[in-house]
């Protein structure tokens, strides 16, 4: 099949993304519940409902100043201080209990603390299935450059042939999280599972029977803590977390692709904005692993920035290898998740840019661009 032209691509995209803006800015957000009683179509009017509920939500202000007035006031007060770090319940008046209180809820409403149950009464308890990364799916998922020959440092793994593949191919992705364990240290630090897995199919490729070209699952489990520290420029620090990812293709030889990450996570919010930071450390296999240089080209760790404006949703991660001159590899990919219409609220659309290495596991030291577009279920936030 010929490859779609490049620019062609990316004109179509940016008309999407100006034409949905210009739509987005036309639509009319009341200040006030009455404002959707004149609204005659159904989805209008929920839709009116729901943006006017969303936003008379609290957010983490409130939770904030009241966290840092606590613990002024325990700091204020060793007694206190020393009735609530040793003593136990049993000595403590109401009031401290207030404080207590107020200081494990810092970051109630916070765009990351309703994802990960941070504050004290956001815990939802244990073995609730939630989304985790995005979920999505691109029914047109192109690539400026087919890999069609994947090879590896070890011999092993290194196709002799090509292959025969289309640059036009059909992406998807689900993840889910659960909670195993809660409050593992006082009122502080939850277990989570985490399970993400997407796929390139060749959906177009008739002539190899449209085969399924890489799939990646990533198991991973995490252990994360509430964090509530201010931060210069109005940022907070949220969370913190460190964990065990595993991501492999599944494959035979010489496909086979695996790596094994120990994680830390740092996590920062403000108004409609999240940012989270993930260094690792590549756990190797030893003489037989699949891909002993991958953390040279996915790297060694990756930032995400996350922004929601009204029913937009947009992300951009970057990671790099960490080393300089000719070792200096890495990748961008952007996520725009955008209104279609009232009636499929459920339901966005969804684009999304990539360049660099690793887009996915066969891909680790294959440099490329990707444009998909299509919808999604789920973005970060």
């Amino acid at each position: 099949m010929p490859r779609l032209p490049a620019p062609r691509v990316l004109a179509t995209g940016l008309a999407l993304c100006f034409a949905s803006d210009a739509i987005a800015q036309q639509v009319q957000h009341p200040l006030d519940i009455s404002a959707c009683v004149g609204l005659e179509n159904d989805a209008q009017r929920l839709q009116c409902y729901d943006n006017t509920a969303r936003r008379s939500q609290p957010g983490p202000e409130a939770a904030d100043a009241a966290a840092a007035q606590a613990r002024a006031d325990v700091a204020a007060q060793p007694e206190v201080l020393d009735a609530i770090t040793l003593g136990g319940s049993m000595f403590q008046v109401e009031a401290d209990n207030r404080q207590v209180d107020a200081i494990a809820n810092v970051g109630k409403g916070s765009l990351l603390d309703s994802r990960w149950e941070l504050a004290r009464d956001s815990k939802l308890g244990l073995f609730n299935f939630r989304v985790y990364k995005p979920l999505y799916l691109l029914p047109a998922f192109w690539t400026s450059d087919v890999n069609d020959t994947p090879s590896s440092p070890n011999p092993d793994n290194t196709v002799t042939g090509p292959q025969s593949l289309d640059s036009l191919e059909t992406k998807f992705q689900i993840s889910f999280k659960t909670k195993a364990v809660e409050n593992l240290f006082g009122d502080n630090g939850d277990i989570w599972m985490g399970y993400t897995q997407s796929s390139r199919w060749q959906t177009y490729n008739g002539d190899e029977s449209r085969p399924f070209r890489e799939t990646n699952y990533e198991p991973e489990v995490l252990l994360v803590f509430r964090n509530g520290y201010s931060l210069p420029g109005g940022w907070s620090g949220r969370m913190s977390a460190i964990g065990i990812n595993h991501q492999s293709n599944g494959r035979g030889d010489p496909l086979s692709r695996s790596w094994n990450r120990l994680m830390f996570n740092f996590g920062f919010d403000r108004e409609n904005w999240a940012l989270v930071a993930r260094p690792w450390v590549h756990l190797k296999d030893g003489s037989d692993d699949d891909n002993p240089d991958i953390a040279d080209y996915m790297g060694r760790g990756d930032v995400t920035l996350m922004h929601v404006r009204g029913d937009h949703r947009f992300t951009m991660m970057g990671r790099h290898s960490l080393r300089g001159g000719d070792e200096s590899r890495g990748a961008l990919q952007f996520d725009w998740g955008f209104p279609i219409h009232p009636t499929f609220r459920n339901f966005r659309g969804h684009l999304q840019v990539f360049h660099g290495y690793g887009e996915s596991l066969i891909d680790y030291n294959h440099k490329a661009t990707y444009i998909g577009l299509g919808i999604s279920l789920q973005d970060w936030l």
